[in-house]
């Protein structure tokens, strides 16, 4: 950095100081909510509810966490989760590549109209109403389908991944298999989807990001509480204060207790909602920034 600095101006030393200065700020402000988070998660209630959680724990304890795996509806959330997830990830990838894929090939027939009708879906869509009685129409409501038919497709995702096909899949390549009497199908399936492994990755990243965090699709279509993701249940204990204690072994003594540990409850089951996307993330971080960057090269 000493070296940069000498061969900079003073006005280019300046701007790199200010850059650095800001970004060590915006870093910060974005660094200790978190660490509070988990801080304030391994504190005790009581700890927490006084204020005096400010940057490490306090009477480090695992109550809350105790606290969180005793609460039946996140176990059941958490199942519900990890279903919707892997499920949905799934019909999405499928989903995407099964659309991206022609839009990729030159020779298919009205592919700028599909694309035109793609982009008008980002800008115009039918509304929550309409969509809701369409879902209830097609008999999804309170079902594992309405958790995942809705959100099949995202256009942003088959932008990037039919941008890869065409960078990526050369036409003599196609033209070889077909001369070869391989199908379409075949050729997506043995040729297409063992050299598309980056976008494919990102994409699943996307959607399984989007899945797990997802609870507005849960809070219109689901009734039950035992088909709740885990994010609806967050939702409930963070914005609605629904949670009952009561239902913790080892009950506490007085109500004061009992609002501590609720207030508790919050922070540790933040953690336990982020953990699965940081443990899934290192696998696919590596392509993460590629897939990007080559559905950003052409249109």
């Amino acid at each position: 950095m000493e070296t940069a600095f000498k061969n900079e101006s003073l006005p280019d030393r300046i701007f790199t100081v200010v850059n650095y200065v800001l970004i060590t700020i915006l870093f910060l402000l974005i660094l200790y909510p978190l660490i509070y988070v988990v801080s304030s998660s391994f504190s005790s209630s009581q700890a927490v509810v006084s204020g005096e959680v400010l940057l490490w724990p306090v009477n480090p304890t695992l109550e809350g966490y105790r606290a969180v795996f005793q609460y039946k509806l996140v176990w059941s959330g958490f199942v519900n989760s990890v279903i919707y997830t892997a499920l949905g990830t799934l019909v999405n990838v499928f989903m995407t590549v099964l659309a991206a894929y022609p839009l990729s090939r030159k020779d298919f027939f009205g592919k700028n109209v599909f694309m035109v009708l793609f982009m008008f879906t980002t800008m115009f869509t039918g509304g929550l109403i309409p969509t809701y009685l369409l879902v209830k129409d097609l008999g999804m409501l309170n079902s594992i389908w309405a958790m995942i038919l809705p959100g099949a497709l995202t256009v942003w995702n088959v932008i990037i991944t039919r941008t890869y096909f065409q960078m990526t899949i050369p036409d003599e390549l196609l033209e070889a298999a077909q001369l070869d009497g391989c199908d379409d199908f075949r050729f997506v399936w043995k040729m297409v989807l063992p050299v598309s492994g980056p976008i494919i990755a990102v994409i699943a990243l996307y959607y399984g990001a989007a899945n797990w965090n997802s609870y507005f699709n849960a809070l219109i279509y689901l009734k039950d509480q035992d088909m709740y993701p885990l994010q609806l249940v967050l939702k409930d204990i963070l914005i609605s204060n629904d949670v009952d204690t009561t239902v913790f072994s080892g009950d506490p003594a007085d109500a004061a207790r009992r609002e501590a540990l609720r207030v508790l409850l919050k922070y540790s089951l933040i953690v336990v909602t982020t953990v699965p996307l940081l443990i899934v993330y290192p696998f696919v971080q590596k392509y993460f920034v590629k897939g990007v960057m080559i559905g950003s090269l052409k249109g």
